[in-house]
């Protein structure tokens, strides 16, 4: 199966998982993919992750994270901003806030994935892969 936009892929099927309440959601990997994965771990929106290397592509097993009061997922939306068809771009000085500073837009930069605070203090800009909140 021929993909044309894995990190849509890759959003689509952790939304889908938090939509359906489960606790582990396993995703084909990539490098993109895996910088994305230790970004969304480090600001806490997923409980834990691992990345299998049994096949050739190898798989990256998510382990979402849920309130345990109310059962609600710690990840609000997934937006995918840069799309194939269209990419978006944003320099340090135009730099997206995402909920005003609460969520984080996720960029790939050329110091590395990273969020649009820590793009700003690096001072490198770059494209918009997703908003996280």
């Amino acid at each position: 199966m021929m993909n044309t936009d894995p990190i849509a892929d890759y959003l689509t099927r952790v939304r889908n998982a938090i939509k359906a309440n489960h606790r582990v959601v396993e995703i084909p990997a990539s490098n993109l993919k895996k910088e994305i994965t230790k970004v969304l771990f480090d600001k806490g929106y997923i409980a834990n992750y691992k990345f299998d290397d049994d096949t050739v592509q190898g798989t990256i097993k998510i382990a979402l994270k849920y309130n345990p009061v109310s059962k609600v997922s710690a990840i609000r939306t997934l937006k995918r901003v840069s799309k194939p068809g269209l990419r978006k771009y944003a320099g340090v000085d135009s730099m997206p806030r995402v909920l005003n500073g609460l969520g984080i837009a996720i960029l790939s930069t050329s110091k590395g994935v990273m969020t649009d605070k820590e793009a700003r203090v690096q001072n490198v800009g770059g494209e918009v892969l997703c908003y996280v909140y």
